[in-house]
């Protein structure tokens, strides 16, 4: 299964990609989508949606992992990253791919097994997991991340789909 994960963000939004096979994952490819600050928001936006429509064109990922917005301090940010989240599942749902969201807290968990993990531990474990030379960039790391996430998680999240159905949900 090829996995796009997504660390959106107004002025930088991560990406990673990966490969899991069995309980193999490989790396595939990760950067970052820059946007100029000096562009009106929905200029940047747009930048966003195209950039991981040309990723998800070019990757043909199976599934998208969008980590969650988290409580930021300056409301204005929060909005702004809120704005760039939306861009991201849409790219994602617009592609016809099955969009999931994590927690910060999941998203560590899956990746070092402590929620409260810092993010150098994050970094370095995300390196480990699928196998890079070095550190990626943050948000690339943090977007692989979100993918890795996903690939411990996916088939809890197929049998909880199972369930629901079974259940007529």
């Amino acid at each position: 299964m090829r996995i796009l994960g997504i660390d959106p963000g107004s002025r930088i939004t991560g990406y990673g990609i990966i490969d899991k096979q069995g309980n193999h994952l490989r790396h595939v490819d990760n950067g970052a989508i820059f946007t100029r600050s000096d562009d009106d928001l929905a200029t940047r936006l747009k930048v966003i949606y195209d950039g991981l429509g040309k990723i998800i064109a070019n990757y043909a990922p199976q599934a998208v992992a969008v980590e969650q917005i988290f409580v930021a301090k300056n409301a204005l940010s929060a909005l702004k990253l809120g704005h760039a989240r939306g861009a991201a599942l849409l790219a994602g749902v617009n592609a016809g791919l099955p969009v999931f969201e994590y927690s910060a807290l999941q998203v560590k968990n899956a990746v070092v097994g402590y929620g409260r993990a810092s993010k150098s531990q994050v970094q370095q474990m995300v390196r480990k997991l699928v196998g890079l030379p070095e550190i990626a960039q943050e948000d690339a790391s943090d977007a692989l991340a979100a993918a890795i996430c996903h690939a411990h998680s996916a088939g809890l999240n197929n049998l909880l789909e199972q369930a629901l159905a079974k259940s007529g949900r």
